[in-house]
């Protein structure tokens, strides 16, 4: 099919959807036949991919959830929810993903008795349920992706978004962790499906749809609401493309006879707006969006509406932590623009995120229309967010599928610009057939899917990897097992769950069943002189943890029978990389190393490889080549004080 046929208003246009992307048996510019199988056979082999770097690894670090978020807010919640009802009473984060892992758990494990069970004697399958929950969340957005690039562009677009949004190393490793980072990504994708079906057609259902994905993306996360931008514009588009006035040229730019089919639904007055539009059948559409955004989000939060009060307190509490200065030690200072600028480069690739660039100037040269609806919104987001106190690479998902779709549609662009130039022999008519060069497109296309796809790829493999092999806090706890008799007195950094200091599933003759009796680690008792003075306690939060550390506390240990000091990297890397803001840690940890041995060490990292300088997204996500196993560099000292000699 040709561009000039796809720009006949003849109806919807060939690149609307699943239904349309194919002519006469010949998908467009791909050269496969046979109608749309090619397509699905590729689509399930990116499926399986994606499934399969989700589900590898799925069990790092368990019978511990290691990461904080997850330990603290959805799983447990949900188990909670058996006790104390449906009111979660906690939304700085909202609760979807806690309602929804409380029905898969109930359904999974038959209720109530079974999860208690099943958590109390060993909660690895609990959490292992609710990884691989939101793994297929993963999974299911990257469908979704596929069919938002094919709405708006065509199959090649939506295959080449779907595989980077597969491989992609920030979506992948969050698929491992029952979070709500990854599970936003499904419903958020769901309501760009439907914002591309009102620029393409405007029936209601694709209003409802958009609506329906924004309101339960907000219920999920709330930064999920960025997708209303592209829902506004799109029924912007259709509002204006009603009056009279703004029927003729949809685009100031008309492509060239040559141009890109995929270009051709968005320029063709019949793609955007059609003669059963009208300006009052727009705005009904708008309202139906806003209606089911509403009604979504109560169903899946509906305590935003029980229980106000604690919504609001949510709401404002999560505020205040995004827009408060940088207050973690070591997160470092050039900002948060410019952190997740740097986080695209390593979270979606280097190659996808400068063609996602150049997507979004080239589809708003060719038509300001797409223009409009993809790239608002992720600038605005970017602009929004590098004004946080906070920052993690993580908060970028959302705007992922955008850039996956806008890298795609740019990488097939070139393709067809340089077959158009290398095909073409100089001087001929622009519409002389070009001459026969059958390997040239499938050859491109390849080198673009690797230019895209080979950096997430890579690390997205190797960190399943790492994520495969024992932790190093399994295996520091596995040591102290053997070599730290039961009811000895302990110092722990605070890298680890109060359960780690318990054996799972076995009831142990100690106070709160305790392996070790641990020393309040959250604890300061130093002065402003940096002696101990017991007078001056006080306990404080885990990110000024480092700011109680002095070397006054090692005769502290050694004077009240706490002879073991464990230390990880996690910790102590935060002071490390900002010295001159805890010089009394720093000192801390030089008298450590001085006045006890090291009875035990383990390293993430693989021989010889130089150790990761601490960072918030890297010390956790192992994304350097360097790691070989998941977890913090941890020392076990004995102190070697009069109390703490060996009899």
């Amino acid at each position: 099919m040709s561009a000039a046929e796809a720009r006949a208003p003849s109806g919807d246009p060939p690149a609307g959807g699943l239904e349309g992307a194919s002519t006469g048996g010949r998908s467009e510019k791909s050269g496969w036949t046979g109608g749309p199988w090619p397509w699905w056979a590729a689509l399930a082999g990116v499926l399986a991919l994606a499934l399969g770097l989700r589900l590898w690894g799925i069990g790092e670090g368990l019978p511990y959830a290691y990461n904080a978020d997850e330990n603290a807010h959805f799983v447990p919640r949900a188990i909670g929810m058996f006790v104390l009802g449906p009111n979660p009473h906690y939304f700085a984060n909202p609760p979807a993903l806690t309602y929804l892992l409380h029905g898969v758990l109930a359904v999974w494990f038959g209720g109530r008795a079974g999860v208690s069970r099943t958590f109390a004697v060993d909660p690895t399958e609990v959490f292992v349920v609710a990884r691989v929950t939101v793994a297929l969340l993963g999974t299911l957005a990257v469908w979704l992706l596929y069919l938002f690039g094919a709405r708006l562009f065509d199959r090649r677009v939506g295959l080449l978004a779907a595989a980077l949004g597969g491989v992609a190393f920030l979506p992948v490793f969050y698929s491992h962790l029952a979070l709500n980072d990854v599970p936003t990504l499904a419903p958020l994708t769901l309501s760009l499906l439907g914002s591309a079906g009102v620029l393409r057609r405007g029936r209601p259902r694709d209003y409802a749809l958009a609506g329906i994905g924004l309101g339960v993306g907000c219920a999920t996360k709330y930064t999920a609401g960025i997708v209303f931008l592209p829902l506004l514009a799109a029924a912007a588009l259709r509002y204006l493309d009603a009056l009279p006035r703004t029927r003729a040229t949809p685009s100031s730019r008309a492509p060239s006879p040559e141009g890109s089919s995929r270009m051709a639904g968005a320029t063709s007055p019949t793609s955007v707006g059609s003669a059963s539009d009208s300006p009052r059948r727009v705005l009904t559409g708008l309202a139906l969006a806003g209606g089911a955004a509403l009604v979504s989000f109560l169903i899946a939060n509906p305590y935003a509406l029980l229980d106000p009060g604690a919504f609001h307190a949510g709401l404002t509490h999560q505020s205040h932590v995004s827009e408060e200065g940088q207050g973690k030690l070591g997160a470092g200072h050039a900002g948060a623009l410019l952190y997740y600028l740097w986080s695209l480069g390593w979270g979606l690739g280097w190659a996808p995120a400068l063609a996602a660039l150049g997507g979004a100037v080239r589809v708003w040269w060719r038509d300001p229309r797409l223009g409009w609806l993809l790239v608002p919104a992720p600038v605005l987001y970017l602009a929004f967010m590098g004004l946080q106190g906070r920052y993690f690479g993580r908060w970028l998902l959302p705007i992922f599928p955008i850039l996956c779709v806008l890298a795609a549609f740019f990488a097939l662009e070139l393709v067809d610009a340089l077959v158009r130039r290398t095909t073409r022999p100089g001087g001929s008519r622009p519409d002389a057939p070009p001459p026969q060069a059958p390997w040239l497109r499938p050859l491109l296309i390849t080198l673009a899917v690797l230019a895209l796809c080979a950096q997430g790829l890579y690390y997205s493999v190797h960190s399943d990897r790492v994520l495969s092999r024992p932790d190093t806090r399994n295996l520091a706890r596995a040591w102290m097992v053997a070599h730290v008799p039961l009811g000895t007195r302990v110092v722990i950094e605070p890298i680890l769950p109060d359960a780690w200091a318990q054996d799972v599933g076995r009831a142990l003759p100690t106070e709160r069943g305790y392996r070790w009796v641990k020393y309040r680690s959250l604890l300061s008792l130093l002065g402003p002189g940096g002696a101990i003075e017991p007078e001056a306690r006080r306990t404080v939060s885990l990110e000024d943890y480092e700011r109680t550390l002095g070397p006054a506390l090692i005769p502290y240990y050694e004077s009240r029978g706490f002879c073991w000091v464990l230390t990880g990297s996690t910790q102590s890397g935060r002071a490390l990389a900002e010295p001159r803001a805890v010089p009394p840690a720093i000192a801390y940890y030089r008298a450590l190393a001085s006045e006890g041995e090291v009875a035990y060490r383990i390293s993430p990292y693989a021989p010889g490889a130089r150790p990761v300088p601490f960072n918030f997204d890297w010390s956790f996500d192992y994304y350097p080549r360097a790691y070989e196993r998941p977890g913090p560099e941890i020392a076990i000292y004995r102190l070697r004080g009069p109390r703490c000699a060996r009899g």
